[in-house]
């Protein structure tokens, strides 16, 4: 697999991450911006969704792994990004024969940055996906401290433009190892995802933190990339628990005078 490196000097027709607007007392704003990308496979449309225009190689190819399109990164051939009046679209070359096509088409062209549901054809879809059993113990309360503590100074744009979401990969001791930011928190998430599958990190232990609340979509994608844990600086939703005991993942978030609360099924159930 190529390692397209989603610098903005390779694609500068790609519009930045964020606009400066002047308000009417005359302060300067940074705006993030939300932006049209289509995501496809050898010169075919797959999804559509709006996005923050930064990382786009990661979040086509953590889009595919996490939606179960693709299984590995030597699957992936390139990432071709072009910008065009209505958007950005990432074209993403692969063998065809690597393509499961069944998970394919459980999206439509239609996404937005807000909707966990958005591109699924039917209720029947909402199924629990296939992912690994976990049985590795979850990290401790300081690992997931030490990461949520450091997690704000690695939100470069949002400290900008204090309007998007962060999600990381951080390892079992808490140390933050990757991060990545869009307007959309599961699109932050698959930026992550395709960022450690673009570098052969994806077997690697850790668990996913987040800044926003743990909703359902996100322990779907936290399951496909193997994490031991889902920690979130906001509490879960009831459906996110559902499936996370399903998939036997522990959901942490962080409580009152920043304790955390740990959300564990029971292992076996």
């Amino acid at each position: 697999m190529q390692s397209p490196q989603n610098k903005r000097e390779k694609h500068p027709q790609i519009p930045p991450e964020a606009r400066r607007i002047q308000a009417d007392s005359g302060e300067i704003w940074s705006i993030a911006e939300e932006v049209p990308v289509e995501v496809g496979f050898n010169g075919e449309a797959w999804s559509v969704m709006l996005a923050t225009p930064a990382d786009l190689e990661d979040l086509a190819i953590g889009l595919a792994l996490t939606e179960g399109v693709i299984t590995a990164g030597d699957q992936v051939q390139n990432v071709d990004i072009k910008a065009y009046p209505e958007g950005v679209s990432a074209n993403i070359e692969v063998d065809p024969g690597a393509i499961i096509e069944a998970r394919r088409g459980r999206r439509t062209l239609s996404g937005r940055t807000g909707c966990g549901l958005c591109g699924i054809e039917s209720l029947a879809a909402l199924h629990t996906p296939q992912a690994r059993t976990y049985s590795t113990e979850s990290p401790p309360d300081r690992a997931i401290k030490r990461a949520m503590s450091a997690l704000d100074q690695h939100q470069t744009l949002n400290r900008e433009t204090h309007s998007v979401h962060a999600a990381a990969w951080c390892s079992p001791e808490g140390e933050i190892l990757t991060v990545r930011e869009d307007v959309g928190r599961h699109n932050a998430l698959d930026k992550v995802a395709g960022s450690l599958l673009r570098q052969g990190e994806i077997e690697t232990p850790g668990f996913v933190l987040m800044s926003s609340r743990c909703s359902f979509e996100l322990i779907f994608k936290a399951a496909r990339i193997g994490a031991s844990a889902i920690a979130c600086l906001s509490a879960p939703t009831g459906r996110a628990l559902d499936l996370a005991a399903a998939l036997n993942l522990p959901v942490l978030a962080r409580g009152p005078g920043g304790s955390i609360i740990r959300f564990e099924p029971e292992r076996g159930s």
